[in-house]
Order: structure tokens, then C-alpha cells, then sequence
């Protein structure tokens, strides 16, 4: 039982590890804006910005992915301990449940990412944002989404060190 559970913690730092490389990548690589044309006209944008977009997408689903791997890992651990088997290492639960913890907080530091950017600009609201050009808006978008991707990615890492440590502690089940 206890190579299952090591397992399933290698697994979710696994899955971890790959959305939090990829976020702090995106992070540290900021989207640029693509380029605005006159309306209608049909131009696509360069390939960059598809390629780009795709891989924004990539993130988030790995991260989600992420996320749920821990979740089941918790249920799993919870499975156990309430089948009367325990780890011989009580701080492994610790580092089996913490990761949800880890999500709950950074899920609530990105909806206030939003807002710190409207507050840094000095912006009160969306319809502020609505009043500037759409060059303007396009930054603040962008802004916005790098410090969401950017908490997320911080996240996923912590997760990843924790479902590491949750893996050397996973004794005597």
C-alpha cells in the first residue's frame, strides 16, 4: 500500500511540476499584445499569437489537472485513514492535504488579481478600462492575466514540494 501512495504523490508532483514550469515560463515571458487592425478586414495575427494562445490554454488545463490529481490524492489518504490505515509519519498528512489548502488560497489571490491591477493603474472598475483605448485595454488584459498566471504557477510549485515531502513520508501503510 505505501508504493501506491507514493506513487499517486509522485504522480501529482508530477502533474504539478509541469503546469507550474510552464506558468512561471508564460509568467516570465509576457504575451504581447496582438496587432489592431481596422475592423473586418480579416487579417489573422501572426502565428506567435495562436501559438501563444494555445499554450495559455495548455496551462490552465494542466493546472487543473494538477489540481485534481492532489484532490484525489486527499480522498485517496482520506480512503485509507478511514479504512484504519495510517501512515507511521503523522506530518504525511500534512503534505498529502495541504496542496488543497495551497489551491484554495492562491484561487482566492487570483480573483484579486483584477483588482490590484485596476488599483495600480488607477482604475476603479471595469468600465474604467472600458473608457480607454483598445491598446490600453489590451495591456491591462495582459497585466491581469500574468499575475493570475503568475499566482497559479507560484502554487503549483509549492504543490509540487509538498507532494514530494508528502512521498518521503508515506511510511507503514
Amino acid at each position: 500500500m505505501t508504493q501506491a501512495v507514493v506513487a499517486g504523490a509522485l504522480a501529482v508532483a508530477a502533474c504539478n511540476a509541469v503546469a507550474g514550469a510552464l506558468g512561471a515560463w508564460l509568467w516570465y515571458r509576457p504575451a504581447q499584445p496582438p496587432p489592431s487592425g481596422p475592423a473586418g478586414e480579416g487579417d489573422e495575427p501572426p502565428a506567435r499569437h495562436h501559438a501563444r494562445a494555445r499554450l495559455d490554454v495548455v496551462f490552465w488545463v494542466a493546472l487543473r489537472v494538477g489540481q485534481g490529481s492532489a484532490l484525489t490524492l486527499a480522498i485517496a489518504v482520506g480512503s485509507l485513514a478511514a479504512a484504519g490505515k495510517y501512515s507511521s509519519e503523522h506530518l504525511f498528512y500534512l503534505y498529502a492535504l495541504l496542496p488543497l489548502a495551497i489551491a484554495f488560497i492562491a484561487e482566492q489571490l487570483r480573483v484579486t488579481a483584477a483588482q490590484t491591477i485596476l488599483d495600480q493603474r488607477g482604475l476603479a472598475d471595469a468600465q474604467a478600462v472600458g473608457a480607454l483605448g483598445e491598446g490600453e485595454q489590451l495591456a491591462v488584459v495582459a497585466a491581469i492575466v500574468r499575475r493570475e498566471v503568475g499566482v497559479m504557477a507560484l502554487s503549483a510549485l509549492v504543490v509540487v514540494f509538498l507532494a514530494l515531502r508528502a512521498a518521503s513520508t508515506a511510511h507503514g501503510f
